[in-house]
């Protein structure tokens, strides 16, 4: 039995309302971005008293932060279902593509320009580490293991690739995923290169080039590839 069934009418209710506050909220952002979200005006278009929102979301910050849960709650389960079904880090990075390109307000909110006096809460980076962790497995899959000693192999990657021996001093970012020094290297430069062609695209700068973005992301990812 789900939550939803054993949730009482109120409960019920407050979930219904919390929603329809939360679709409006994405209609603001589509309209005139994240920093113009107003509760007050949420308020006013479902026809209630601005204090009677506040039962719901506390201001302003509270309800951004919902926002941004949800859109990493929905990126990570779509990277996540697609890697259960057998996709690789190309099959990932057209999937990441394609949910971009479905809600670019929500890829924004996650990815843009930050919003001018928000702090997320440092709880809000927690699903934002399954997305990472997805792609660090996927770029693993990729590096060939080496039959040196780990001592010699990262000697080795240190000469080749000095900045995947850098990655491996700092990998926070990468939490206590298990993932060689190149493999941090192939998923940082996924991470920076993919996002960049998507950010531009999204925000109208390809148009008028002339030119097909989808094949500038495929050419950019074929270039990452190992």
């Amino acid at each position: 039995m789900g939550k939803s069934d054993t949730a009482t009418p109120r409960e019920r209710y407050r979930a219904q309302v919390r929603t329809e506050i939360k679709e409006h909220a994405w209609q603001q952002i589509a309209t005139a971005g994240a920093s113009a979200l107003s509760l007050n005006a949420i308020a006013k278009q479902m026809g209630v008293s601005g204090p009677a929102l506040y039962r719901y979301f506390a201001g302003r910050d509270e309800l951004i932060t919902e926002l941004i849960r949800d859109a990493y709650r929905s990126l990570a389960d779509t990277l996540g279902a697609a890697a259960a079904e057998g996709a690789d880090l190309s099959g990932l990075a057209h999937v990441l593509r394609g949910w971009a390109l479905a809600d670019p307000h929500r890829y924004f909110l996650l990815y843009g320009t930050p919003v001018p006096g928000y702090h997320a809460p440092d709880d809000t980076t927690a699903i934002s580490s399954e997305i990472m962790a997805t792609l660090l497995t996927a770029c693993a899959a990729l590096i060939p293991e080496a039959p040196e000693a780990p001592e010699a192999q990262a000697a080795q990657e240190a000469t080749e690739a000095p900045f995947a021996a850098h990655l491996e001093k700092h990998r926070a970012w990468a939490g206590d995923h298990p993932a060689p020094p190149a493999a941090l290297h192939l998923a940082m430069s996924f991470w920076t290169r993919m996002h960049g062609v998507l950010s531009l695209e999204l925000a109208g700068h390809f148009t008028g080039m002339g030119f097909d973005p989808d094949r500038l992301f495929a050419a950019e990812l074929d270039a990452l590839l190992p």
